[in-house]
């Protein structure tokens, strides 16, 4: 548990940019948006994206602060991995800045190592950065599948998993 960083400008674009502050509107004009159903809103979107992932907990629970930037999960996984994979993909969603982690794990094992993508990375370079050797690149992807669909679609911001070599 705890909380992760992730860039705020890059991931999916799930929706538009969320106001965090509302201002009094002048008299005759339109009201300020309701902050609340909008967090609710970006909330429910994230929560569909990860569940679209193929991503699930018992009771998983996702909501989104936007004056901070902080999407909370909370549930309980499966193992591990899954848990880890819930927090990626709730963390690589534009306008997202941090993952307050709040989900527990019926099977702990040990946890990954996450590794933010900057230009000119690739799974070969991190694999060999990670593991000595980059030749088990594809042990980056496989732990990041279904967020990552092919090998060659990452881009600089993005979050990866690392996991442990067995």
């Amino acid at each position: 548990m705890g909380m992760f960083s992730f860039i705020r400008e890059a991931g999916e674009k799930l929706f538009g940019a969320v106001s965090t502050t509302a201002k009094a509107a002048p008299a005759g004009t339109t009201p300020p948006p309701n902050i609340a159903a909008l967090n609710k809103t970006a909330g429910d979107a994230i929560a569909t994206y990860v569940r679209s992932q193929g991503l699930n907990a018992d009771n998983l629970q996702i909501s989104f602060d936007g004056a901070s930037h902080t999407v909370t999960v909370s549930g309980q996984a499966a193992d591990q991995a899954t848990k880890e994979k819930i927090l990626v993909a709730a963390g690589n969603v534009q306008h997202v800045d941090k993952v307050d982690d709040r989900l527990t794990v019926l099977n702990p094992t040990p946890v990954s190592q996450f590794h933010t993508m900057v230009s000119g990375d690739n799974l070969w370079k991190i694999a060999d950065k990670y593991y000595g050797n980059g030749a088990k690149n594809d042990m980056i992807f496989e732990a990041n599948k279904p967020m990552l669909k092919s090998p060659d679609k990452i881009y600089p911001g993005q979050v990866l998993r690392i996991p442990a070599v067995a």
